[in-house]
């Protein structure tokens, strides 16, 4: 999982949780909250469903104006003390902590009544990011029939891009004007409380050139939630590796298993399988055998995560595949396997600015050395689909190695100058500029912008790419 968004809560949220109280709790200006306080205003929304519990903290007497919403919502296993017994009620309580809260009293929403389940949902749209990292898929647009929960998103794309031709080369100075269309449509059974089934159907279609589309099934796993830290997926489904994407995207397609855990201040996770979208396959006229059959090389993956001071995420993985590429060698001048390793940030810097950054290096064998990948960039405002007029622009400088996307998949919106220097086994640098803005509710115009463009030696630099999209979610 990655990092959670931690900010000061809103007055909105402290408006919707503290009105369930008989007495109206108001803190103007509040920037904080102590944990005591969240907690008595979480026990007001199952007020009714639990019975008296036991004091199960050492340091909540039943003096404490606070001892029985802390006993219940612990009898229900909605709070959680520390290893030593304590609750320490006086600290103050952060997003992710708040987070799991909302996701243990949404697991009980069949016993609330109607007002407390208004409540709740609201809280969890205010909290989705939370809930997303821990898990828990959370939209107030999301349908549920019976066990089943259905949500999905379209994309209406315009790309000026550069041309390929039916071998896969990618030339430099021609373009080829790209418009067409995706519609996914993701699909949750819940098993019980612990297991859910996940799918996603995904169709595409070529507004220009075809009158055909295209229709697939590019996600189906089963997700164990043990604990509110620890998940665990198996089947077809998506990870993360680097903080930027830029690398390897979530979107991309992983087959196999992997275990994650994190508890909002360090994170681990590991997965054994094989990464389907990984690199580009050599043209069929090559004759140097690089890497033919990536579909049927397994690898396995770690990855380590720390979370600080609210502001800061840093992360560092590891990536081999651990057999010869389609039984052979796979990899130029006989080496076996590729071994890939990467560190990257996303810090807040304050005034609604963020830095972040990757590096990733690829070694491939002795005789060619080392291919690296690095990336950094900064970006201003965010966009907010729940909040119309919100926008975004950012910039990243993106250098790539020859052979630096072996076994990559980048989440670039254009990927022609990465395929480029991958086709010409040129080294190759560029910028990349991006814009957004939430026009309506659930719908946000997106465009980006690959200029400055360097290749090495005596390869022609490409040309600059550009596109425009609209996004729904749904």
């Amino acid at each position: 999982m990655e990092g959670q968004r931690k900010h000061g809560h809103s007055r909105l949220f402290f408006f919707m949780l503290f009105s369930q109280l008989q007495d109206t709790l108001y803190f103007k200006g509040a920037k904080n909250m102590k944990k005591i306080l969240a907690i008595a205003a979480a026990a007001a929304l199952t007020a009714g469903v639990s019975a008296f519990a036991a004091n199960p903290f050492s340091d909540v007497s039943t003096d404490d104006w606070a001892y029985q919403a802390v006993s219940d919502l612990s009898d229900q296993g909605v709070v959680e003390g520390y290893p030593d017994g304590t609750f320490k009620g006086e600290r103050n309580i952060t997003r992710y902590e708040l987070a799991q809260i909302i996701a243990r009293l949404m697991a009980k929403e069949d016993q609330l009544n109607a007002e407390q389940r208004a409540t709740l949902d609201k809280l969890a749209g205010e909290y989705a990011d939370e809930l997303a990292n821990l898990g828990v898929r959370v939209s107030n647009l999301e349908k549920k029939v019976g066990n089943i929960y259905w949500s999905g998103d379209a994309r209406m794309q315009y790309q000026h891009n550069l041309k390929t031709d039916d071998k896969g080369h990618v030339y430099a100075k021609d373009h080829a004007d790209t418009w067409n269309g995706r519609m996914r449509i993701n699909v949750k059974g819940q098993v019980n409380d612990q297991v859910t089934v996940n799918g996603r159907f995904v169709n595409e279609m070529d507004f220009k050139d075809s009158d055909s589309s295209d229709t697939s099934m590019d996600r189906i796993y089963t997700q164990w939630t043990p604990n509110d830290k620890t998940t665990v997926n198996m089947g077809r489904f998506g990870v993360a590796l680097d903080q930027t994407g830029t690398f390897w995207d979530e979107d991309g397609i992983f087959d196999g298993v992997n275990a994650a855990w994190d508890n909002g201040k360090i994170g681990v996770e590991a997965g054994y399988g094989r990464f389907k979208d990984a690199g580009n396959e050599v043209a069929e006229d090559s004759e140097d055998g690089m890497w033919k059959d990536r579909a049927s090389t397994e690898a396995w993956y770690g990855k380590l995560t720390g979370h600080f001071n609210d502001r800061a995420d840093l992360s560092a993985f590891y990536l081999e595949n651990t057999h010869k590429a389609n039984g052979t060698d796979g990899i130029t001048n006989g080496s076996p396997k590729a071994h890939v390793w990467g560190a990257g940030t996303t810090v807040d810097l304050g005034g609604n600015f963020n830095l972040d950054g990757d590096f990733v290096q690829t070694k491939l064998n002795k005789g060619n050395g080392h291919a690296n990948l690095w990336t950094a960039g900064l970006t201003y405002g965010a966009v907010d689909t729940d909040k119309p007029g919100t926008w975004q622009l950012g910039v990243h400088y993106v250098k790539a190695d020859a052979g630096a996307m072996l076994l990559g998949n980048s989440a670039l919106d254009l990927t022609d100058q990465l395929d480029y220097g991958w086709d010409k086994w040129s080294d190759v640098h560029f910028w990349v500029a991006r814009a957004g803005v939430a026009l309506q509710k659930n719908v946000e115009l997106d465009a980006y912008y690959n200029f400055a463009a360097k290749a090495s030696g005596s390869t022609e630099d490409p040309d600059d790419t550009w596109g425009i999209e609209l996004n729904y979610a749904f």
